[in-house]
């Protein structure tokens, strides 16, 4: 009995071993809500790489595990999520926020217990300029993309552009970057309209749209508000162009948008071309597990799940929270796949890779 006794204990050992044997990482972002589409795909892109690291005996012989809570896209639950993913479950980082007030919610837990996040999946300058010293960002910013969709647009011979944007620090930043497009092409914006976050209600800026005479309207606002605008649009009878930014490039969001999807022009924050390593590498991974396509969205995610696998890597098997930051803070020209990333103490910027893509008669996106 005395040696049974022994051996259970010593299985309870090496099963609690074996069970700390992982990393957690935390994520908090709106799997339910206006953002789920996107944000399910963003996740997906990144589980497609990290699931292929742990079939490989993960990092140092530890597994990643992703702890992911739903926020319902309010920045307020996004900073409680973060409460407990930091201070009860220990996570060694996070993860793919989503949404710049819900990013900004959670900063003050990072900064009060040092955990770098990887990757917000916000294009916010206010994340970029200043530095802030635990957030690490991945994708180009909402003013890049902004800016190059006007610039698209005036290149082509439209000169009147309205701008119409949520009523929110992502809506302001976007409008930021539509205004420095419509300087440079020497432009006014002939509609400039701004809606409530929480209620979105396009019945007065629709008509104001169309009788504006809008040729394009860039649109920055979350998916589920982009669809209802449209739909606003043309009831309006606007047959304006639409152009919305890279949060809406999830196939959830064509899917949402009906018959209303076909020549909706959505910004790019990473190549489609299989010419980059990145998209070829997260293609041949999704041939294996037998999906379709790897939408930008997912691409999004594996490409940030990549600089987190790497930080991981060079903290020498001891991946704590300081080590993880000190690892991204060196990470110099680190090659994600025919693109390359950098970060230092003083800069905390991703990539300024900013495309265009358009949705197409078969519900893809096509350059």
């Amino acid at each position: 009995m005395r040696n049974y006794k022994t051996l259970c204990a010593t299985l309870l050992v090496l099963a609690s071993a074996t069970a700390q044997a992982q990393i957690l990482i935390g994520q908090t972002a709106g799997f339910s809500g206006p953002v789920a589409a996107g944000v399910k795909e963003v996740t997906d892109g990144a589980k497609l790489y990290i699931d292929s690291v742990n079939a490989k005996g993960g990092v140092g012989g530890q597994k990643i595990e992703l702890l992911s809570l739903d926020d319902k896209f309010d920045p307020k639950l996004a900073g409680e999520n973060a409460r407990k993913l930091i201070e009860e479950q220990n996570v060694a980082a996070m993860f793919l926020t989503r949404g710049t007030p819900h990013t900004d919610a959670v900063q003050p837990l990072l900064d009060k217990h040092g955990v770098p996040l990887v990757g917000p999946s916000t294009g916010a300058m206010t994340l970029h300029q200043p530095v802030r010293k635990h957030i690490f960002n991945v994708r180009a910013t909402y003013q890049r993309e902004a800016e190059k969709a006007v610039t698209h647009l005036a290149t082509i011979g439209m000169s009147k552009i309205a701008v119409v944007y949520v009523d929110d620090s992502f809506g302001e930043d976007g409008l930021t970057g539509a205004q420095k497009g419509l300087a440079s092409a020497k432009l006014n914006a002939v509609a400039l309209e701004k809606f409530d976050r929480v209620k979105p209600d396009f019945s007065k800026i629709a008509p104001v749209v169309a009788k504006s005479g809008a040729q394009a309207v860039v649109m920055i606002a979350a998916g589920a508000a982009v669809v209802d605008g449209i739909k606003a649009f043309r009831a309006a009878g606007s047959n304006c162009q639409v152009v919305t930014l890279s949060n809406n490039a999830s196939g959830g969001f064509i899917k949402s948008l009906g018959d209303n999807a076909r020549g909706v022009i959505v910004s790019q924050v990473f190549p489609q071309s299989l010419s980059y390593g990145l998209v070829k590498e997260a293609q041949d991974l999704a041939r294996t597990k037998d999906m379709a396509e790897v939408s930008p969205a997912m691409l999004e995610g594996f490409a940030a799940a990549k600089v987190l696998v790497e930080a991981l890597r060079r903290t020498g098997g001891k991946p704590t929270r300081d080590k993880i930051q000190a690892a991204l803070e060196g990470m110099n020209k680190f090659d994600l796949g025919g693109l390359e990333i950098s970060y230092s103490p003083k800069d905390h910027t991703g990539l300024d890779f900013a495309d265009l893509a358009i949705i197409t008669s078969d519900g893809r996106f096509r350059r």
